[in-house]
C-alpha cells in the first residue's frame, strides 16, 4: 500500500461524540499531510442499535467542522458503496473464503444453552468464554460431524460464524502511537464474525472493508486495542497485507476519572456533541457546539489539541496549518482532559480575529436575537466596541443590550458607589453642556475632561455616574464610544431619566 488512505467509520447508533470528531479530524489531518485520501464509511451492521437520522447527523456534523471526505455515501467514490448494509454480497463472498480455512467455524449454540454453560462456570467461581478450552464441548462444526452440520443448515437452525483463535501463540503487535506490545492468543476468545441474521459483526466487516477500500492506516479509539490481536489474525487468515494501526487515547472528564460523557456536559454546562441532537424516543435535545455559538474553526482547533501538540506549543492554527504540522507520532498516549474554559477561550480568540463585517453576518444568522431594526452601520460600530469582550457572537447583543434599550433599572451596588445628592446637579449640568457637542468621540472625551475640570472634580466623579445613566451598571466599553453610538438626543434623555429615577 503506497498511497495513504484512511477512513472514519462511525456507527449510526446516535449522535457523533466529541471523541468521534477528534478521530475523524486526526484521520483527515494525517491523510492530507501525507497527500492521501480521507474516506467516510458508515458501519451500520448493528441493526438493533441503529438510530434513524444518525447517519445524516454524522455527515452534517463533519461538514460543519470542515472535515470533508474524499469518498463517502454522499460523495461516492471508486470503492462504493460506503454503507456496510449495502455491502452484504461482498461479506458473503469473503465469508465463503474464510470458512475454507482453519480460522473459522459454525456455532449452533442457542442463547439458553450458552447461559447454562455460563452458570456452570460461575458456580465453580470461573468466568465463561467461548475459546480454545470450551469450544470442543459446545455445539459447533468442530464437534459435530459434517452430516450433522449439514442437517442443521438444511433445517435452517440459526448459527453464527466464529473465529477459531489459534492456541498458545504470541502475537507481536505494533501501534504508531503506543509502540510495540504482545498478546498470547490463549487470552482471546472466539469472537463472532457473522451473526445469526447473516450480518457481519464489526470485526469481520471492518477487516473486509479496509482491505477492499485499500486502507493504509487505521486510526481509531483505544477501546479497540483489545481487538487488535484478532484483527491481526483476520488479516493473516485472509492472506492480506494489514494496515498500520494507531489507537487514540480517551478524552477525559473535566475532573475526576473516566471518559468524557454527556452527563459531564449536563453537569458542567457544555456540549459534548458538535450539533444539537434530538433523541427520537424521548424528544430530549442535547446541546451542540454549533447552536451554542461556537465557530467551527475554533471548535476544530480546540478538538485538535485534545491529545496532540504542534511545534513551539502553538495554540491557534487554521485547518491548513494543522495539516502542515500534523504527525501521528506526536499524538499523546495519555488521555486529554476536556476544559470548558479553554474551549471558550478558543472561541473568543477566533471571534476577535474575524472582521467586523464577518461578525455582522454571523450576528444576523443568530437565532432568537432581536436586532431592533438597527442599521448595519450602527451594528458595525457596536461590534467594533464589543467584539473584544465577547466569547460568543450573541454576547455582542446580549451584553450590549444597553445600545438598544435605555436602562429600566439601575444596579444597586453601582448606585451606592457612584451616586449621591451632588451627582444630580453634576449630571444635570453636564446634560446642558452636551447640547453644544458635535458628538464625535474625541470631542466627547474633551467635553468630559473640560467639564470635570470646570467643576473641580476628578474624572471618576463624572465618568462613573455617566456610565450608570447610560448603561444601568458600571460596565461596558469607553463612555464616549457609548455616547457617540447612542447619539445626542438619546444620551441626554438617559441622563435626565437617571436623574429623575435614581434615589
Amino acid at each position: 500500500m503506497s498511497k495513504v488512505r484512511v477512513r472514519f467509520a462511525p456507527s449510526p447508533t446516535g449522535p457523533l461524540h466529541l471523541g468521534g470528531v477528534r478521530t475523524a479530524l486526526y484521520d483527515y489531518l494525517f491523510a492530507k499531510n501525507q497527500g492521501g485520501e480521507f474516506i467516510l464509511r458508515i458501519e451500520d451492521t448493528d441493526t438493533a442499535r441503529y438510530v434513524e437520522g444518525a447517519e445524516e447527523y454524522i455527515m452534517e456534523a463533519l461538514e460543519w467542522c470542515g472535515i470533508i471526505p474524499d469518498e463517502s455515501p454522499k460523495h461516492g467514490g471508486p470503492f462504493a458503496p460506503y454503507k456496510q448494509s449495502e455491502r452484504r454480497d461482498i461479506y458473503d463472498k469473503y465469508l465463503g473464503e474464510i470458512l475454507k480455512t482453519d480460522y473459522a467455524y459454525l456455532a449452533f449454540d442457542t442463547t439458553e444453552e450458552l447461559d447454562e454453560v455460563r452458570k456452570e462456570f460461575e458456580t465453580n467461581g470461573d468466568v465463561f468464554a467461548y475459546n480454545y478450552i470450551t469450544r470442543n464441548r459446545l455445539k459447533n462444526s468442530l464437534t459435530l460431524s459434517k452430516e450433522e452440520v449439514q442437517k442443521l443448515i438444511d433445517e435452517k437452525v440459526p448459527y453464527v460464524v466464529r473465529f477459531k483463535m489459534p492456541v498458545d501463540r504470541i502475537l507481536n503487535l505494533e501501534d504508531i502511537i503506543r509502540g510495540k506490545s504482545s498478546v498470547n492468543t490463549n487470552t482471546l476468545d472466539d469472537k463472532v464474525l457473522v451473526k445469526n441474521d447473516g450480518m457481519p459483526t464489526y470485526h469481520f466487516a471492518n477487516i473486509v472493508d479496509d482491505h477492499e477500500m485499500e486502507i493504509s492506516h487505521v486510526i481509531r479509539g483505544e477501546e479497540w486495542l483489545p481487538s487488535l490481536g484478532l484483527h491481526y489474525l483476520l488479516y493473516e487468515a485472509m492472506g492480506w497485507e494489514k494496515p498500520q494501526f494507531a489507537h487514540l487515547s480517551l478524552i477525559l472528564k473535566p475532573e475526576g476519572k473516566g471518559k468524557l460523557s454527556k452527563r459531564d456536559g449536563d453537569k458542567f454546562g457544555f456540549p459534548v456533541f458538535p450539533l444539537d441532537y434530538k433523541d427520537s424516543e424521548t424528544g430530549n435535545v442535547s446541546k451542540g457546539y454549533r447552536e451554542e455559538g461556537y465557530l467551527p474553526d475554533a471548535f476544530i482547533n480546540m478538538v485538535a489539541l485534545l491529545g496532540w501538540s504542534p511545534a513551539n506549543d502553538r495554540e491557534i492554527l487554521t485547518l491548513d496549518e494543522m495539516v502542515q504540522e500534523f504527525d501521528l507520532h506526536k499524538v499523546h498516549k495519555a488521555g486529554a482532559r476536556f476544559n470548558k474554559e479553554k474551549a471558550e477561550w478558543f472561541n473568543h480568540e477566533y471571534l476577535v480575529s474575524r472582521s467586523d463585517e464577518d461578525v455582522l453576518k454571523l450576528l444576523k444568522d443568530c437565532k432568537g436575537l432581536e436586532l431592533k431594526n438597527c442599521s448595519d452601520d450602527k451594528l458595525l460600530r457596536i461590534i467594533s466596541l464589543m467584539k473584544e469582550r465577547a466569547t460568543f457572537v450573541k454576547d455582542i447583543i446580549t451584553d450590549g443590550q444597553f445600545f438598544f434599550e435605555a436602562p429600566a433599572a439601575y444596579d444597586e451596588k453601582a448606585v451606592k458607589k457612584s451616586w449621591n445628592e451632588a451627582t444630580i446637579e453634576l449630571m444635570n449640568d453636564f446634560a446642558v453642556k452636551l447640547e453644544n457637542s458635535d458628538f464625535e468621540v474625541d470631542s466627547l472625551k474633551k467635553d468630559i475632561h473640560d467639564f470635570a475640570e470646570s467643576k473641580s472634580v476628578g474624572m471618576g466623579k463624572v465618568m462613573m455616574p455617566l456610565r450608570l445613566c447610560l448603561v444601568g451598571e458600571l460596565k461596558g466599553p469607553d463612555v464616549p464610544d457609548i455616547m457617540q453610538i447612542l447619539g445626542k438626543e438619546e444620551t441626554i434623555a438617559r441622563i435626565k431619566n437617571a436623574v429623575n429615577n435614581i434615589h
